[in-house]
């Protein structure tokens, strides 16, 4: 059995010296029986391996074990390396004392590369050769698990710019070629530098920056990871001017975890993104907090519109002539229940992405004409004109028509009641065109005001063609107004109403001291464009009046109508109904 045996057979002394091998042990390594009875096992075992293996023949032979199995590395006589599954048992002495090792070797080399391509390729990316996520992972993993307490780590998470619109152009063909060629560049250029570069998937790559000093290492390695990739492409007949953003997180290891960590280099890409592409952008935990914030506001806000969060407001809007309040704008507020009322500021950009801008804009208007109606009911003489914004998505919504006319039809409130306020931009619609909803709008008696009148298109023809009914001055105009004598009230400083290009209109905090000299050309703009409405026979109301000298002045500038903090500011709707009681009551 011993000799006839298809694996190698290997009897050593408790000294490491081999005694007997058979012919297969022989042929396994290269030697001939009688070069391996002249050496020790010791001699044979791979330099990686030798502390281990001497380690596990120490325990057999001082008695600790009777087996042990393990695969190792051999050499072989010519230098070459076998792997071996080898099991090695202890023969003892009739009396239990240890006497000879006996070693089962098997050579199982080609299992082994078998194992290590197919490990290759489960950790590798088949089409650049790069490492894959997996294997990011698992170093990232390894990294934070070994490092010290002043030990940093960094990653540089990269996505190519616009590579979508090369593969729908030029084909996924070339496209993968591109990402050859870009993986080679960060290869070359980044692991030089002993940092690890892998493919995490589509044309997104990271860079692992271990045991940097500060940020400035992380940066420094984005840098020539972006210059890498924007030198031009050859591919085939093609030349491809490539660019790419870059996310950059930078830390002690003892403060994250790979996943923060990979969360974190996530969000930091997408703000490189929205900040123009081509560059990099460096993880900031206090604006990552106010975008966690965000998102939180963007969920709640169906279920907030479902639970009747949201309160209106109104801004009286006041006769410059006479001093009496002619209208209100409505406008809304969260009231959340954990933050306390939330400005418009804070959630209507989001309703704008989300599409809930339409059916928040619906509620809003539906609430306003039903407090106007209540008001109408109650002081008739006063005749109070409820003043409602209509965002871009809303004026642009087929329903647009149908919806106010069923909100007028609900609450019973007449038309000419309703003034509806859309900035220049929602006016002129997507693609540059008046909106030809207006024209129906009209047709149901409702009053359409232009909002922020002169930041947009400022098109004089749109204000000849439709059926307009008031301008608005955009509150930066007003701001700079300033008494006829060229004095100001010095020291006086206004949080100033702007409406916002939403649905709904956001007071904007905006501070404006009074006491600075005021370039004249507002006052001109502002006399200039009431002189062009009143032309065309439009009513103007000029927006963030703050100090009794800018409302003054409008009124001798012969301006319509004014609105801001001056006149009051945005309140329930039980103060408006208390203060059309104190008019009707002639109180002052």
């Amino acid at each position: 059995m011993f000799v006839g045996a298809a694996i190698g057979i290997g009897i050593a002394g408790v000294d490491g010296q081999i005694i007997e091998v058979n012919q297969a042990f022989a042929d396994m390594l290269g030697y001939s029986v009688g070069e391996l009875r002249r050496t020790n096992v010791a001699s044979l075992f791979h330099p990686d391996d030798a502390a281990g293996m001497w380690e596990l023949y120490q325990a057999l032979i001082e008695g600790k074990h009777d087996s042990a199995r393990v695969e190792k590395r051999y050499y072989r006589k010519d230098g070459s390396i076998v792997w071996t599954d080898l099991a090695v048992s202890l023969i003892r002495h009739d009396d239990g004392r240890p006497r000879f090792t006996v070693a089962m070797i098997e050579d199982i080399t080609e299992r082994y590369e078998l194992q290590q391509r197919l490990r290759f390729q489960a950790l590798h990316d088949p089409l650049t050769g790069l490492p894959n996520r997996t294997l990011f992972f698992e170093t990232l993993g390894q990294v934070l698990a070994d490092a010290g307490p002043d030990h940093r780590i960094g990653v540089c998470f990269l996505d190519l710019d616009g590579f979508k619109a090369v593969n729908d152009s030029l084909g996924h063909d070339l496209g993968d070629r591109l990402l050859v060629v870009i993986a080679r560049r960060l290869a070359e250029c980044v692991a030089g530098h002993g940092h690890l570069v892998a493919r995490m998937g589509g044309d997104e790559f990271v860079i692992l920056v271990d045991g940097g000093e500060d940020i400035d290492d992380a940066v420094g390695v984005a840098e020539m990871a972006l210059a890498a990739v924007s030198a031009p492409v050859h591919v085939g007949d093609q030349q491809l001017a490539v660019s790419a953003s870059i996310g950059i997180v930078e830390c002690p290891a003892g403060e994250t975890s790979a996943s923060e960590l990979m969360k974190a280099a996530d969000t930091t890409l997408y703000w490189a993104k929205a900040e123009g592409r081509g560059r990099w952008a460096v993880y900031d935990p206090e604006r990552s907090a106010r975008d966690i914030a965000r998102s939180a506001l963007v969920a709640g806000l169906p279920a907030a519109l479902d639970r009747g969060e949201f309160v209106v407001h109104y801004q009286p809007i006041v006769s410059l002539l006479d001093s009496s309040m002619v209208a209100v704008e409505a406008l809304v507020r969260w009231q959340h229940p954990e933050l306390g009322l939330v400005g418009p500021d804070q959630f209507i950009g989001l309703a704008e992405e989300t599409g809930l801008i339409v059916r928040l804009g619906e509620w809003v208007l539906g609430q306003a004409c039903r407090d106007a109606e209540a008001w109408r009911r109650a002081f008739p003489e006063a005749k109070l004109v409820v003043s409602v914004n209509l965002a871009a998505r809303q004026a642009n919504d087929p329903a647009i028509v149908e919806t106010v006319a069923d909100a007028l039809g609900r609450t019973g409130l007449p038309a000419a009641l309703l003034q509806l306020e859309l900035t220049e931009s929602a006016v002129m619609g997507t693609a540059g065109e008046p909106l030809r909803a207006l024209h129906q709008l009209a047709d149901l008696g409702v009053r359409l005001a232009i909002d922020d009148f002169g930041t947009g298109y400022s098109n004089l023809a749109y204000l000849r063609r439709m059926p307009i009914h008031c301008l608005k001055l955009a509150g930066p105009f007003v701001e700079g107004i300033r008494p006829a004598d060229g004095s100001a009230d010095a020291g006086v400083s206004a949080d100033v109403g702007v409406s916002a290009d939403v649905g709904v209109s956001a007071d904007v905090g905006v501070s404006a001291h009074l006491g600075v000299s005021a370039d004249h050309r507002d006052e001109r703009i502002v006399d200039a464009l009431v002189r062009l409405a009143h032309a065309l026979e439009l009513w103007v109301t000029a927006e963030a009046v703050e100090t009794e000298a800018q409302a003054e002045r409008l009124r001798s500038l012969r301006c319509d109508t004014g609105q801001g903090r001056w006149f009051g500011p945005p309140v329930p709707a039980a103060e408006i109904t208390a203060r059309l009681r104190d008019d009707a009551e002639g109180a002052p």
